[in-house]
C-alpha cells in the first residue's frame, strides 16, 4: 500500500488507518454497545496485515480500554506501526466526561496514555475538542512541551477551525488536524482544507463512512435493533426522515462499487481520500471481517464521472 507523507512530520502513512473507537466497549457516554475485546484485537491484527500502518485512538474512548486493546494487539509485533491518540476528555469515577485544556491535566492523560499504550514515547498526541475555548492556549503550550521533551513525537489537533488553528500556530507549529469529513458531512471543504494544504498541516479524516451509516451494512432493521447504549440511537442520521434518505444514498454507492467489485464503505472512504488537501482516513472495525470490507478502499480511485454522480444525487436529498 503507498504511502503519504503526514503534513510536515517525517511520518509516511498509508491511506487508511485502523480507528479505535467503536472498540472502547459500551461503559461510556459514546459507545458503540457491546464489543468482543478478541474481535477488536483480530481487527487490528487483521488491518496491519494487510497493510495499514497505523493506528489512531484516544484516552476516552472506552475511558481508557480502547487504549489497552491497542497495546494488547502490537505489543508482540516486531514493526509496530505509527500510534495516535488524544487527550482533553477527562473522566471522573462515575465515569462522567468533561473537557480539560489545563496543562497539568494535559501532562497526566499524557503519562496515564503512554502507560496504557505500554510505549516510551506517543507517535502523535493531539488535542480531541477545542474546549474550553478559553484555555486552547495554555493546552497548546503543554503539548509543545511534551514533545519538547520527548513524550510524544509530534502534536496535532481534532475538530479545530481555522481561526483556532491560527490562534496556536503562533505558539507551536501544528502537524496534523483531524475533522469530520464524508459526503454527508463536506463542511471542511470550504475553509479548512485549503488552510491546512497552505499550511502544510497533515489532515487525517474521522467517521469518513458517518458512523458505519455509509458502509453498505447499515438498514431500517439494524439501526432500530441498537442497543441502548449505542450512542447512534440518537444521532440525527440514524433517524427518519434523514435515515430513509441515506439509505438510498447508499444503494447509489453499493452500484457503483459493484462495477469495480468494491462495497459501499469503500466507496464513502474513496470519496474522502479524493480530495487533495487529505492525507489519510481514519476507518474502524469491530472485527477482521469489517476490515477486510473496506481495506482496499485506500487504493481505489472514483471517476469523475462517478463523483459527479454522487453530488448530483446528495443535492436532490431533503436538507
Amino acid at each position: 500500500m503507498q504511502t503519504r507523507q503526514l503534513g510536515n512530520t517525517d511520518m509516511h502513512i498509508t491511506p487508511t488507518g485502523f480507528g479505535s473507537w467503536a472498540i472502547g466497549g459500551s461503559n461510556w457516554a459514546y459507545g458503540w454497545g457491546a464489543q468482543d475485546d478478541g474481535d477488536a484485537v483480530s481487527a487490528i491484527e487483521r488491518a496491519l496485515e494487510l497493510g495499514i500502518n497505523w493506528i489512531d485512538t484516544a484516552a476516552v474512548y472506552g475511558l481508557g480500554h480502547s487504549e489497552e486493546l491497542v497495546a494488547r494487539a502490537v505489543g508482540g509485533m516486531k514493526k509496530k506501526p505509527f500510534i495516535f491518540t488524544k487527550c482533553s476528555l477527562v473522566w471522573n469515577d462515575k465515569n462522567q466526561i468533561s473537557n480539560s485544556l489545563k496543562a497539568g491535566s494535559i501532562r497526566r492523560e499524557c503519562e496515564a496514555s503512554l502507560k496504557r499504550l505500554n510505549v516510551d514515547a506517543i507517535d502523535l498526541y493531539q488535542i480531541h475538542w477545542p474546549n474550553p475555548d478559553v484555555d486552547i492556549e495554555e493546552g497548546w503550550q503543554e503539548m509543545a512541551r511534551l514533545k519538547e521533551e520527548g513524550l510524544v513525537r509530534h502534536i496535532g489537533v481534532s475538530n479545530f477551525n481555522v481561526e483556532q488553528l491560527r490562534r496556536i500556530m503562533t505558539i507551536a507549529p501544528v502537524a496534523t488536524l483531524q475533522p469530520p469529513y464524508s459526503m454527508l458531512r463536506p463542511a471542511i471543504e470550504h475553509e479548512i482544507l485549503q488552510f491546512c494544504m497552505e499550511h502544510t498541516i497533515g489532515v487525517i479524516v474521522y467517521s469518513p463512512m458517518l458512523s458505519g451509516m455509509l458502509s453498505g451494512a447499515m438498514t431500517h432493521e439494524r439501526v432500530a435493533n441498537f442497543s441502548n447504549d449505542d450512542w447512534r440511537r440518537g444521532n440525527k442520521e440514524f433517524q427518519e426522515p434523514r435515515l430513509t434518505a441515506n439509505l438510498a444514498l447508499v444503494e447509489l454507492l453499493k452500484h457503483i462499487g459493484s462495477q469495480h467489485d468494491r462495497s459501499a464503505g469503500e466507496v464513502a472512504i474513496a470519496w474522502t481520500l479524493r480530495h487533495p488537501g487529505v492525507t489519510g482516513a481514519i476507518v474502524g472495525g469491530r472485527n477482521a471481517a469489517q476490515v477486510e470490507g473496506i481495506i482496499r478502499a485506500g487504493t481505489f480511485r472514483l471517476s469523475e464521472e462517478e463523483i459527479a454522480k454522487i453530488a448530483h444525487f446528495i443535492a436532490a436529498m431533503p436538507k
